[in-house]
């Protein structure tokens, strides 16, 4: 037969293949190089132990507490509160209280160390601009204003926080309010207030005052989850009932 009569044959029929019949015969190559890309690996428990200073059998001592009672009635304690408070003796709740001061300790100071940072920049950036209205914003050393006021700690997401400012606030109490991890967002607090009926009068009279926590609520050093009232007591800031 004719060769090229064979080769225009061969060129009709494969006109004539669906188009996914046409498809390199590579792509499945590519396509199973992508799978075999690694995926990122998870942090192991015993890395995460270590950040705290625990031992692999102590978090996992702290995971089962927390699949308990425990967690039920605190499901957001961190692992030393939770090892503490469920210490077997007084050597091992000297143990997990220190860690916890050791590392709360460097935690503030990188908190406030990023404070003063954004209160430079602000300065230098927003000139003039009027922020939250934050009444201890002056280098006092991030301290929680005493004098009698109350302070109240919140974080986003707690209905327990919001629940509780309001019944402050029908009260008539003069209280401080802290936002715990609001990223130093002015919007982020404002925000929370609207949600909690805070009455923007008594912000703009200062009878009570909204600010960012820059790591106050850890400098206390109190025991316990958010929300938080707190007085001074003789020199000493006191949990509230």
């Amino acid at each position: 037969m004719n060769p090229s009569i064979i080769l225009s044959a061969l060129l009709l029929a494969s006109a004539q293949l669906p188009a996914w019949a046409q498809q390199p015969v590579t792509a499945p190559a590519r396509n199973a190089q992508n799978q075999e890309r690694p995926l990122v690996a998870r942090t192991p428990d015993d890395q995460v132990a270590g950040d705290w200073g625990l031992q692999p059998q102590e978090w996992a001592l702290y995971r089962e507490l927390m699949d308990g009672p425990l967690g039920i009635y605190s499901p957001n304690l961190d692992p030393l509160s939770a090892l503490g408070i469920e210490a077997r003796t007084d050597e091992e709740r000297r143990r997990y209280a220190e860690l916890q001061v050791q590392i709360e300790a460097r935690r503030v100071e990188k908190l406030l160390a990023y404070q003063r940072a954004y209160d430079e920049a602000w300065q230098r950036l927003n000139p003039g601009m009027q922020r939250v209205n934050l009444p201890d914003d002056k280098p006092s050393g991030g301290a929680v204003r005493g004098g009698g006021r109350t302070a109240v700690f919140v974080k986003d997401g707690c209905a327990a926080c919001g629940q509780l400012v309001q019944r402050l606030q029908s009260s008539g109490t003069e209280f401080d309010l802290y936002m715990v991890g609001s990223r130093q967002d002015d919007a982020r607090i404002r925000d929370w207030a609207k949600r909690a009926q805070i009455d923007p009068t008594r912000v703009r009279s200062g009878t009570i005052t909204l600010n960012h926590d820059g790591g106050r609520w850890l400098s206390l050093g109190l025991p316990g989850d958010l929300p938080a009232v707190v007085r001074e007591v003789n020199g000493q800031w006191q949990r509230q009932p």
